[in-house]
C-alpha cells in the first residue's frame, strides 16, 4: 500500500510543478529526473537503475514488484526499459489533472501558432 500512497503524492505535486514552472520548465525537470534515474551505460531506465537510484526520489521503500510494475507500465516499445519519451509520457499518464491541463496548453499553442500565421 505504501507504493500507492507515494504515487498519489506524486500525482498531487506534478500539476503544482507545471503551474510553477510552465510547460517547458516541467519538461526540463522531467528530463532531469530521467537523467537521475537512468542507467548511464544504456541511456534508459531499467529495473536495476530504478532500484539503485530510487532513494533520490524517496522511493527506496518500494518493492521490486512495484518497481517492475512502474517500468512495465511505461514500457511502450516492450524492450523492458524506459527511454526518455516513455518516461515523460508515463509521468503525464500518472497525473490525470496534468493530462487535462496539457490539453489546454496544446489548444493555446495551436491558437498562438494560427495567430502568428495570420489565420
Amino acid at each position: 500500500m505504501a507504493g500507492v500512497e507515494k504515487r498519489a503524492d506524486f500525482e498531487d505535486l506534478l500539476p503544482v510543478m507545471a503551474n510553477k514552472l510552465g510547460g517547458e520548465g516541467l519538461i526540463n525537470e522531467l528530463c532531469n529526473g530521467f537523467q537521475l534515474l537512468m542507467d548511464k551505460d544504456r541511456g534508459v531506465i531499467t529495473m536495476e537503475s530504478l532500484r539503485r537510484n530510487s532513494s533520490f526520489l524517496g522511493l527506496q521503500d518500494l518493492s521490486d514488484d512495484e518497481l517492475a510494475s512502474m517500468v512495465k507500465e511505461g514500457d511502450l516499445d516492450g524492450d523492458g526499459a524506459l527511454n526518455q519519451m516513455e518516461f515523460c509520457v508515463l509521468m503525464f499518464r500518472l497525473s490525470p489533472e496534468l493530462m487535462q491541463e496539457s490539453r489546454f496548453w496544446l489548444e493555446d499553442a495551436f491558437e498562438e501558432e494560427l495567430k502568428s500565421d495570420g489565420l
